[in-house]
C-alpha cells in the first residue's frame, strides 16, 4: 500500500503523518508538494494539519485552488482513502468533499489538549479496528475546529451514519462543534474528515496510542479490497 502526505505552504503536521505511516504499518509513504497533478500511484491520501498558506481568508480556503486538490477529487471519485487531519479537515470542506463547515472555536481561543472521542461509526475503513461507542483519547490543536452545518445536512449526516467522532460528553466539547461532531466521513464513506490529531497519538510516549488503530484499519481495508490476508 501507498500513501502521499500532502504540503502545502504552511503545512506542520506532514512529518508527523508521514512516521505515524512508516512506524506503525510500515508502508511506503512519500510528501507530495501541493503543485503536483497525478496521485494516480497511490492507494491513500493524507490531508495534514498545519496552516495552509497562511490561513489566510479562512483555513483551507486558498488551499482548495491547489492544483494536487483537482487529484484528490479524482481520487475520491476512485473511491481512494482519503483522511484530512485538522487543517486537512478544513481543506476538504472548502473543496466540497466534505459537507459543512469550520468556524472560530466558540471561546475565540487556540486550544491544545488531550480530548476524549467517542467512536460514532466504527464502520469505516478508517475505524474498523475501533469498537462501536468506544471512547479513545485523542489530542487537538485548533483555533477554528468548531464545526458547523445546517438543519437539513445535519439530519443527513445522522441518516447516513456519516458522522464518525463526536467529543465524548457536553462537559469535553473543547470548541462548541455542533452536536459535539469531532469527524465526519462522506457518504460513500472513503474520506474522512477530522479535528483531532490521530498521528499524534501513535505511542504511549505521545501519552496515547488510541490513533494507531485508525492507520491500521486504512491498512486492513485495503488488503480487503485487494484480496490479500488480514494480519491485524
Amino acid at each position: 500500500m501507498k500513501f502521499a502526505v500532502l504540503v502545502f505552504p504552511g503545512s506542520n503536521c506532514d512529518i508527523d503523518c508521514y512516521k505515524a505511516v512508516e512506524d506503525t504499518i510500515g508502508q511506503e509513504v512519500d510528501y507530495v508538494w501541493h503543485t503536483a497533478t497525478d496521485l494516480s500511484g497511490y492507494d491513500a491520501i493524507l490531508v495534514p494539519g498545519g496552516f495552509s498558506y497562511g490561513d489566510y481568508l479562512r483555513c483551507g480556503a486558498i488551499a482548495q485552488f491547489a492544483p494536487v486538490m483537482n487529484e484528490v477529487v479524482k481520487a475520491a471519485e476512485a473511491g481512494k482513502f482519503i483522511l484530512g487531519i485538522c487543517n486537512g479537515f478544513q481543506i476538504l470542506t472548502e473543496a466540497g468533499l466534505l459537507p459543512g463547515a469550520l468556524l472560530r472555536n466558540s471561546g475565540m481561543k487556540f486550544i491544545c489538549r488531550q480530548t476524549p472521542l467517542e467512536v460514532v461509526n466504527n464502520k469505516t475503513a478508517f475505524t474498523s479496528q475501533y469498537g462501536q461507542g468506544e471512547i479513545i483519547n485523542i489530542p487537538i490543536a485548533h483555533g477554528e475546529g468548531n464545526y458547523y452545518c445546517d438543519d437539513a445536512t445535519l439530519a443527513q449526516l445522522e441518516a447516513n451514519n456519516q458522522i464518525v467522532f463526536r467529543y465524548a460528553g457536553d462537559d469535553h466539547n473543547p470548541n462548541g462543534s455542533l452536536k459535539n461532531i469531532a469527524g465526519i466521513s462522506n457518504a460513500r464513506g472513503n474520506v474522512v474528515g477530522m479535528m483531532p490529531h490521530p498521528e499524534r497519538a501513535v505511542d504511549q510516549l505521545l501519552g496515547s496510542e488510541d490513533g494507531k488503530r485508525m492507520f491500521t484499519s486504512i491498512l486492513n481495508a485495503w488488503r480487503e479490497q485487494h484480496g490479500a490476508a488480514v494480519n491485524g
